[in-house]
């Protein structure tokens, strides 16, 4: 049986409340080996939530993306009683920054497969949840991507153009197949919002599995197109990191797909 959908949704609001909103404007930040951003907003984020989806589920196997790296690739060939995958401050930088766009994001994966996911955006108290085959909700109102009826071009793209291909990025700066550009620094909430229908189309060259699993099992679940640059699924259960490409419909995301990799 699946751990209950909304008890996880609980855990993830409670404690984002109670760990990020008191610090945001109010921590420093120091820097990773990698040179990426952490805060103690980060570490005392993915605690809390341990210890709580710990005490409801002691069997399950838990990833945070602040464990060691030899920890997490274990963990991914060890479970078998399914695992927690834990982004416990999506958008460090912005938090770090003052920007008030960033989430917590949590899915669970069992058999090879992301089963539940939750997205928490504090600042605008939205949380994004989704059940495999089930569906995806907004604070508990069934999402459903808007019927926009046939576009010429994306009028809005959330790209993020400092981790493509050189050639690639120049293109889509200089003859972009596009109306309007965004980057907003959160790749849970990328995926969330194109689930919302806020953006058409969606491209990110190098994502980590925590960034992604929970906002991606919501934009499939209202019936999202994506796939990798190299035309793979962007979910491969593995912990290498993934391109990732999307559309709000399928004649959309073959246009968008031919655009990027022909």
């Amino acid at each position: 049986m699946l751990p209950d959908l909304n008890q996880i949704k609980t855990i993830v609001m409670t404690c984002a409340r109670e760990e990020l909103t008191p610090r945001f404007r109010r921590v420093g930040h120091d820097f990773k080996q990698d040179g990426s951003l952490i805060t103690e907003a980060d570490l005392a984020t993915q605690l809390r939530i341990q210890s709580a989806l710990y005490a409801s589920w002691p069997e399950i196997a838990f990833l945070g993306e602040e464990m060691a790296a030899s920890e997490q690739q274990a963990l991914m060939h060890s479970h078998t009683s399914g695992l927690w995958v834990l982004d416990p401050l999506d958008g460090t930088s912005n938090f770090a920054s003052g920007i008030g766009h960033f989430a917590v994001s949590l899915a669970y994966i069992e058999s090879g497969e992301i089963r539940l996911g939750v997205v928490y955006d504090p600042e605008r108290d939205e949380c994004f949840t989704a059940r495999k085959g089930e569906g995806a909700w907004l604070n508990d109102k069934p999402l459903t991507l808007p019927q926009r009826g046939a576009l010429v071009k994306p009028q809005i793209a959330i790209v993020d153009l400092k981790r493509l291909p050189e050639a690639l990025a120049i293109r889509l700066a200089t003859q972009p197949p596009f109306s309007s550009q965004r980057s907003f620094g959160s790749v849970a909430l990328d995926w969330c919002w194109m689930a919302a229908g806020r953006a058409h189309v969606y491209l990110h060259g190098k994502q980590n599995l925590w960034d992604y699993a929970a906002g991606w099992l919501v934009f499939n679940e209202v019936g999202g197109h994506s796939c990798t640059l190299q035309g793979e699924p962007v979910f491969n259960n593995r912990l290498e990191a993934r391109s990732a490409l999307a559309a709000l419909d399928g004649n959309l995301f073959r246009q968008w797909y031919n655009y990027l990799c022909h």
